[in-house]
């Protein structure tokens, strides 16, 4: 998009959203600031779903309870957004993916330096006149003020005062907190300083947050000074694009203007000569394509939940919008192509995983696209009637049956002035719900508590495990039963927090070490803690069990012994997940990545993106493989380095993951090299055999691979052996027979099955005409409504459509019943209609799936034949009496 500079920049100022980026990074790593990589969308932290904002990922380290990666740091973070949507394309700043330029101390500089350094960005090196600047300081930051007044010169009419809501920032009702100073760009500073309202987003626009935090607020609400004061700050990349290139919105940047444009072409449409409506919904389709692309490529697969649920969102709403500007066909790989090309010079991992996203965008897109026609033709006729609103049970139909969030669902009635009643719509959630949406996890938050309440009382767990099983150790903290205590007797349950530790703490996957904690005086009456699990929180080890004998107390100097076996075992499958990921890479597709993993003492299971399943011959192969790996004896290498020196040397990264500077890396030289904290064998040979047992999909575009190693190949073998010996003594046989027996057996029991269904299809019509002396006739009509147990369904519809025939075309047959006499919560009913009942305006399938209601169910059919089922048998004859009403009304 071609735009002329405005005069009131510099002519040498950057201009593109690269440049932008590139001159913020640079200005401030010549201020001695270390150039931190973007993390993740998807977030250490547990508090949020989505990393929502520039400082996210330094908050455990303003909180105290991680190390500062520099004194100081600066950084271009990717974020997503959706608590606003709503805005998006309908404003000129909402955005959902965003990136959030940022400069930040830990404890090194502060007011002084953040203001002057953010000024001379400002005006120096983005070029920005002085006149069109604006900024905000808190009410009562008069340090702030005078240094914007006295040290950089800004006018003092052209300082504003902010109350708490606008200019206060705290991590939330205790801990860090400090005031806040913003730069806001003004549009129109002809319009003169008097009476300047920063909340009119149409003048100004706010580019640059300075947040100073120099305060502790306790849970009386009482501030104290910190000793060492930090500066977290925020420029918004996308406004400072807007701002530079001189455009109306932040959409017609160079960083989102060319999607707009893509889905126009797409549309058959031009930009800048279609009306408004247009232009909202091709500026949600470049926005949203920006998201779900980096949404993806860091591991979020569409799903109804949590991350899941947000991309799926998305993905629906570019759907959705492309068919509203006349997109019939599907576009939404075509959109992230362009998303993948306009940002991989920034963000080169995504053309790393650029099949993966295209993959996940084409399964996602045809998904939606084969419920999304008919659930928009329901709800088109919903609307047609002119209701006041629709109803939850509306609304939960379209979900549940066609796949419309209740959000997207809100949003078309939205336009069409109508609400949605969500009341109803959660109550018919619960009511119908087939399945869990959500897999639970059980958090311990008397421990999280605790460990929040000591975290800065205590240093880090120096884990001794990597070269010794036992080891010395002294009690720092101890929770006896839920509660901090200072001693713990015989059946209590203990959390025990040691200066130093043998025991793996679960991580990385692997699970945590077992064994026993011990005096290391040890007379009959010695302590013994057994140590069931083991788990890290900010690198404080947490050792769970329970006292056996003796008492614990704080400052008890202890002996940790890890169980030996179930470490050994560990280690195997450990390294044998790492020998699993090469050969998949090998044999499958050399763009696999992991998803997640699970390193247990009997088991391992890796999850990988993969678009298909890993078909049996290459099971074969990977097996074959990675048993070639450990017959070859290789010595594994372990090591730390920089880094940036493991990547260089082709070290894999769990991607999302969150690593140090000095990382642990474990190769296994010509087979495999990751970035890996765990624990691992020294040599191949040591795992000693590996088996996959099941191959299966978890979600779409995830598979799962769950495998044995060592000695649980040898429990795996032992019980299929058992297995074979007892089928080979039923079925009086040798072991190489069995299959031929269950063929067989399972053959004849098919044919007495299809034997069995035949003579009840035909004791079914031999029992419905038997009743044929009690059709009822109306008019020139000829009726049979009649209950029947002990038949099946599809001998019941069998039966119906042969009465039909016999009685003729002015004919109509419902029955209804038990098809198993012994299950009271099954009923079936059926109708058959001739031709001339159906031109009568009677409908079998609307009878059937009204009458099925009285019993709880439901279903439904054609005109002439339907077949619906319900659970309350009581309510069989007064449904069948709804149906003969029904029917006869029709018919006279």
């Amino acid at each position: 998009m071609n735009v002329e500079r405005p005069s009131r920049f510099t002519t040498s100022s950057p201009r593109t959203g690269e440049e932008i980026r590139s001159a913020f990074l640079r200005f401030f790593a010549d201020r001695e600031h270390k150039v931190i990589e973007s993390s993740s969308l998807v977030p250490d932290d547990p508090t949020v779903l989505l990393t929502i904002a520039g400082m996210l990922p330094f908050k455990p380290v303003f909180l105290g309870q991680q190390q500062r990666p520099a004194a100081r740091a600066t950084s271009s973070q990717k974020c997503i957004r959706t608590n606003d949507i709503e805005n998006v394309g309908r404003t000129a700043r909402h955005h959902t993916f965003f990136e959030m330029l940022g400069n930040f101390s830990f404890g090194d500089y502060f007011k002084k330096e953040a203001i002057e350094w953010a000024w001379e960005l400002s005006t120096v090196v983005f070029g920005l006149d002085p006149k069109h600047l604006v900024v905000s300081v808190f009410r009562e930051d008069d340090e702030a003020e005078e240094i914007w007044r006295d040290v950089v010169g800004v006018s003092p009419h052209r300082i504003i005062r902010m109350d708490e809501a606008d200019n206060f920032w705290a991590s939330g009702p205790t801990g860090p907190c400090g005031p806040c100073s913003e730069i806001y760009y003004d549009f129109k500073p002809e319009l003169g300083d008097k009476g300047i309202d920063l909340e009119d987003d149409i003048r100004f626009i706010e580019f640059y947050n300075l947040v100073f935090m120099q305060y502790n607020r306790d849970s009386q609400g009482t501030l104290t000074p910190l000793e060492n004061c930090n500066i977290d700050t925020g420029l918004g990349l996308e406004r400072m694009a807007q701002i530079l290139q001189g455009v109306s919105n932040n959409y017609e940047t160079d960083l989102i203007y060319p999607l707009l444009q893509k889905a126009s072409s797409l549309a058959e449409l031009d930009y800048q000569n279609v009306d408004e409506n247009i232009k909202i919904s091709l500026k949600i389709i470049g926005d949203h394509s920006r998201a779900v692309t980096q949404l993806i490529c860091d591991g979020v697969t569409a799903s109804n939940l949590g991350r899941g649920y947000v991309l799926r969102r998305l993905l629906r709403r570019i759907i959705r919008h492309g068919r509203l500007i006349g997109i019939v066909k599907p576009f939404v790989v075509e959109m992230g192509e362009k998303a993948i090309q306009l940002m991989q010079s920034s963000f080169p991992q995504l053309l790393e995983r650029r099949e993966m996203i295209l993959q996940e965008l084409q399964r996602e897109e045809a998904r939606f696209l084969e419920t999304l026609e008919r659930g928009e033709k329901l709800l088109t006729d919903l609307l047609a009637r002119n209701p006041k609103e629709i109803s939850g049970e509306q609304a939960f139909e379209l979900y549940d049956t066609f796949g419309f969030p209740l959000d997207l669902t809100q949003e078309i009635a939205n336009e069409h002035g109508l609400s949605v009643d969500g009341k109803g719509f959660d109550k018919a959630m619960e009511e119908q719900r087939q399945r869990a949406k959500a897999a639970k996890v059980s958090i311990d938050l008397t421990l999280q508590d605790s460990i929040d309440e000591i975290a800065g009382a205590y240093k880090e767990t120096s884990f001794l495990g990597y070269k010794a099983l036992e080891h010395e150790c002294c009690v720092q903290a101890l929770v006896v039963n839920g509660e901090l205590g200072q001693q713990a007797s015989p059946g209590d349950k203990v959390q025990v927090i040691l200066d130093a530790t043998p025991f793996y703490g679960e991580g990385g996957g692997q699970v945590g070490d077992s064994g026993v904690l011990i005096s290391t005086n040890l007379d009959a009456d010695s302590l013994l803690v057994d140590i069931r699990t083991v788990t890290r929180n900010r690198n404080i080890f947490v050792h769970s069990g329970r006292i056996k004998h003796g008492i614990l107390k704080v400052g008890d100097v202890l002996h940790g012994r890890v169980h030996s076996i179930c470490r050994r075992r560990a280690q195997a499958n450990h390294t044998a997940t790492h020998l699993l990921q090469s050969a998949l890479k090998q044999v499958v597709d050399a763009g696999i990545s992991q998803a997640g993993s699970l390193v247990d003492f009997d088991r391992l299971r890796f999850d990988f993106h993969s678009p298909r399943p890993v078909t049996p011959r290459e099971i074969e192969q990977i097996e074959t493989l990675i048993n070639g790996w450990i017959s070859e004896s290789h010595t594994l290498q372990i090591r730390e380095m920089a880094i940036e020196e493991a990547k260089s040397a082709g070290a894999i990264a769990m991607f999302g993951e969150k690593y140090g500077e000095i990382v642990r890396v474990v190769d296994v030289p010509g087979v495999s090299i990751e970035l890996c904290g765990g624990t691992h064998v020294s040599n191949t040979a040591e795992i000693g055999v590996f088996k996959i047992v099941s191959e299966s999909g978890i979600a779409s575009g995830i598979r799962r691979i769950e495998a044995i190693s060592g000695l649980g190949v040898v429990d795996y073998l032992n019980e299929r052996d058992s297995v074979v010996k007892q089928l080979s003594e039923f079925f009086k046989a040798q072991s190489n027979e069995i299959v031929d027996r269950v063929v067989a057996l399972n053959n004849e029991v098919k044919l007495a099955s299809k034997a069995l269904a035949i003579a009840n299809e035909e004791l079914a019509k031999l029992k419905v005409l038997s009743l044929t002396n009690e059709v009822i006739f109306e008019g020139s009509s000829q009726l049979l409504i009649k209950r029947l147990d002990g038949v099946d369904g599809v001998a019941l519809q069998n039966a119906a459509k042969c009465l039909v025939e016999r009685l003729g075309n002015s004919s109509a047959v419902v029955l209804g019943g038990l098809p198993n006499l012994d299950d009271y919560t099954k009923v079936t009913f059926v109708a058959a209609f001739g031709s001339d009942v159906v031109a009568s305006g009677l409908h079998a399938g609307k009878v059937v799936g009204r009458i099925a209601k009285l019993c709880g169910g439901g279903g439904g059919g054609r005109p002439n034949l339907a077949q619906a089922g319900g659970r309350n048998a009581k309510e069989i004859d007064s449904a069948l009496d709804l149906a003969r009403e029904e029917i006869f009304s029709a018919l006279s």
